[in-house]
C-alpha cells in the first residue's frame, strides 16, 4: 500500500485529508458535502457509540428514535431556534409526486419534534424526570465542508431531558458534560478544556451553553462536544406543563446534549502522524494485528501451529486481534497498510521465531521493535495496549500545556496569533463587541469561560477595562 501522505507541517489541511481517505475511513458521497463511512471508520465510531451509551444508560438515560421529518411549523415556533438553524435547513417541498401542504424538514436537530411528543407524555411531576437520548443522522446545509469535521449528513447522539426543577435541569447539563469530558480523556486519550459558552457561541435557543474543547495537532480547537440548559424556552414553545406536588401548572425545565462522528476527525488530529493513523486501543477496531511470515508450505505450517499459542494467550487476557494471512500481499506491504491504519499493536512471527519461541512486537505510536518469549504474550499485550492508552493522553496533555499561554497585552495577544497561536489564557470584560473585534482581528474566539476561575482581576485584552472573567481563546474549527 503506498501512503504518499503529505506532511502535516508542510499543508496540515491536505495531511488531515488524504490520511482519512488512505486509510480508508471514508470518501467522498456523490452528494457534494456528504460522506461515505467505511468499514474502518465505521468500526471506531460503533466503538465511541457503545462506550457512551453504556455511559448514558448508567445515568438513567434510555434510548428512543423520533422521525426525521420535522413540520416546518415546528421549527418556526422557538424564534431563536429557527433563526439559529436557517441558513442550514434542508426543506422537502413534494413528497408522492405531490406538493406537500406543509413544508417539512429534514432533522438538523429535535428538540422541536421531541417535545411535540413530550406535551402529549408528560402531564404530573411523577412523569419527571424524562430522560431520552437518540442515536441518528442530522442534515444541515453546509457550505464549507471537511471530512467528519463538517458535513451536510453526519451521525450523532442527542439527549433530550425534561425536569421539575431549573436545579435539576442544570444539574443534568453539568452531569453529561462530565460523562463526555471522561469518554474523551479515558477513551479517546484527548484531553479537554470544559466551560461556558459565551453569549454569542451559545445553542440557538439555550439559557446557556457548555462545552468541552480539545486542542488538535496544528493548535487550533475543536468543539467536541456540547450541553444545553434550555430553561423552559422549548416547554414554552410548546405547551408542556406539569402538575406540581403542590397542585400547581408548571412548565418543564429542559437539557439537550450531543457528540457526533466528528469525533473521529478529533481522534485524527490529535495522535496520528505522518505514517497514518495512531489509534487509542480503546477505540481501535481491534487492538492487535498478527502478520505471519513464511515462504514455504513447510513453514506455513509451522507457523500456522505457533501461532495457535499466541491467539490463545491473546483471547485468555482478552485482547482483541486480527491475523492477517493473506498471500497475495508481502509482510511488508502489510506492515505498512497497518501502520497507516494506526493499530496500536503488531506481532511478526516467522519460522525463525517458532524456532526461537520469541515474536517481534512493534508500538504503533513509537514504531519500535522489540522481541519477546511467546509464554504470556497475551498479558504482555494488555500491559503495553494499557501503557500505549496511558502515554497518548499524556503526550497529547503536555502538547495543549505547551501551546497554551497567559496573556495581558493586545499586541502580545495578536502576534501568538500571527505566529502560530494555540490556547490563549486572557481577561474579557464580557462585552460582545469586544469579543466580534477580537475575532474579525485576529479570527480567534471565546471557546470557553473556564468553570475554575483564578480569583484575580485583570484588564480586557480588547479594550483593558477592568475584569474578574479570564476565558480560553483559540482559532477553531
Amino acid at each position: 500500500m503506498s501512503k504518499g501522505i503529505t506532511g502535516k507541517e508542510t499543508d496540515y489541511s491536505a495531511w488531515y485529508n488524504e490520511l482519512i481517505l488512505k486509510s480508508e475511513l471514508a470518501d467522498y458521497a456523490p452528494v457534494k458535502g456528504c460522506m461515505v463511512i467505511r468499514p474502518h471508520g465505521y468500526a471506531i465510531w460503533e466503538k465511541m457509540r457503545d462506550a457512551l451509551d453504556v455511559m448514558f444508560k448508567a445515568t438513567g438515560h434510555e434510548n428512543a428514535y423520533f422521525p426525521m421529518l420535522i413540520p416546518e411549523s415546528f421549527i418556526k415556533k422557538e424564534a431563536e431556534h429557527v433563526k439559529g438553524f436557517s441558513p442550514e435547513l434542508a426543506v422537502v417541498t413534494h413528497g408522492g409526486g405531490k406538493e406537500l401542504e406543509e413544508p417539512l424538514i429534514l432533522r438538523p436537530t429535535s428538540e422541536t419534534i421531541i417535545w411535540s411528543m413530550y406535551k402529549d407524555w408528560i402531564h404530573s411531576y411523577r412523569d419527571l424526570p424524562l430522560l431520552i437520548n437518540q442515536w441518528a443522522n442530522i442534515i444541515r446545509w453546509e457550505m464549507r465542508t471537511r471530512l467528519f469535521l463538517r458535513t451536510t449528513e453526519f451521525l450523532w447522539q442527542e439527549g433530550h431531558t425534561a425536569h421539575a426543577t431549573a436545579e435539576e435541569a442544570e444539574e443534568e447539563t453539568l452531569r453529561m458534560l462530565n460523562v463526555y469530558k471522561t469518554f474523551t480523556e479515558e477513551f479517546m486519550a484527548m484531553p479537554v478544556l470544559t466551560g461556558k459558552k459565551s453569549e454569542s457561541q451559545k445553542f440557538a435557543g439555550a439559557v446557556a451553553t457548555y462545552a468541552i474543547e480539545a486542542m488538535m495537532g496544528d493548535k487550533k480547537a475543536l468543539q467536541a462536544g456540547t450541553s444545553h440548559y434550555l430553561g423552559q424556552n422549548f416547554a414554552k414553545a410548546f405547551d408542556v406543563k406539569f402538575q406540581s406536588e403542590e397542585n400547581k401548572e408548571e412548565y418543564v425545565y429542559a437539557t439537550s446534549w450531543g457528540v457526533s462522528t466528528r469525533l473521529i476527525g478529533a481522534l485524527v488530529m490529535t495522535h496520528s502522524d505522518n505514517k497514518g493513523l495512531v489509534l487509542p486501543p480503546k477505540l481501535s477496531p481491534f487492538e492487535l494485528i498478527i502478520i505471519p511470515i513464511w515462504k514455504s508450505d513447510e513453514e506455513e505450517t509451522e507457523v500456522r501451529e505457533f501461532l495457535g499459542k499466541i491467539e490463545g494467550s491473546l483471547k485468555s487476557a482478552g485482547v482483541t486481534y486480527k491475523v492477517d494471512d493473506r498471500k497475495n500481499y508481502t509482510p511488508g506491504w502489510k506492515f505498512n497498510e497497518w501502520e497507516l491504519k494506526g493499530i496500536p499493536l503488531r506481532i511478526e512471527v516467522g519460522p525463525r521465531d517458532v524456532k526461537e519461541n520469541q515474536l517481534v512486537m512493534v508500538r504503533r505510536d513509537l514504531s519500535e521493535k522489540v522481541i519477546k518469549p511467546v509464554e504470556g504474550i497475551g498479558e504482555e499485550s494488555r500491559k503495553i495496549l494499557d501503557t500505549i492508552q496511558k502515554d497518548l493522553f499524556e503526550k497529547a496533555k503536555a502538547f495543549m500545556a505547551d501551546n497554551t499561554k497567559k496573556i495581558s497585552s493586545y499586541d502580545d495577544f495578536k502576534e501568538f496569533y500571527k505566529s502560530g497561536g494555540g490556547f490563549a489564557e486572557s481577561h474579557w470584560c464580557g462585552s460582545p463587541e469586544c469579543e466580534q473585534e477580537v475575532q474579525e482581528e485576529t479570527k480567534a474566539t471565546i471557546r470557553v469561560i473556564p468553570f475554575e476561575q483564578p480569583g484575580e482581576k485583570g484588564s480586557c485584552i480588547k479594550c483593558g477595562k477592568e475584569s474578574e472573567t479570564m476565558v480560553v481563546f483559540a482559532k477553531s474549527y
